[in-house]
């Protein structure tokens, strides 16, 4: 892909970040919807499959269907578990815990080669930047009836 000065550079940014991202979630197996899927239940140590598939379909822009083959395929790998009292909460394993710890490790290091010495100040004003941008876009999706607000 040859990438030109009319691309905007947010757009040029988040697709390079991820595709380092997407290497380092191979090599523990598991894919970017798995690996919030996974963030999103060890935030609160657990989570309600029915706020999981609205949050994510929000966030991502994404199909109900391709939020729901994320999560049962962490669930068929033994990363998350059904919670008894109903089954509609889903909760990290021991083992889900450990890859979302390294997935957090391999995002921590990706972000300190990418940002790490970039001043503050610079990076303060992109985020406006970007923010607003982002604003601008949930914007458009919902007049046009094609989307929920992106989470932050």
């Amino acid at each position: 892909m040859r990438w030109s000065s009319r691309r905007p550079v947010g757009v040029m940014v988040m697709t390079l970040r991820r595709a380092l991202l997407e290497r380092e979630l191979a090599r523990l197996g598991t894919t970017f919807h798995q690996s919030l899927a996974l963030n999103a239940a060890a935030e609160g140590g657990a989570v309600e499959r029915a706020h999981l598939l609205r949050r994510m379909t929000g966030a991502l822009k994404v199909d109900q269907a391709v939020v729901l083959a994320a999560v049962d395929g962490l669930v068929a790998g033994g990363l998350l578990r059904a919670l008894p009292a109903g089954g509609s909460g889903l909760a990290l394993t021991d083992a889900g815990r450990e890859v979302q710890r390294r997935v957090a490790d391999a995002v921590a290091g990706i972000t300190a080669r990418l940002y790490g010495d970039v001043p503050a100040a610079d990076l303060a004003v992109a985020g406006r930047v970007l923010t607003l941008v982002k604003q601008r876009a949930d914007a458009a999706l919902a007049a046009a009836g094609n989307g929920t607000p992106a989470a932050a």
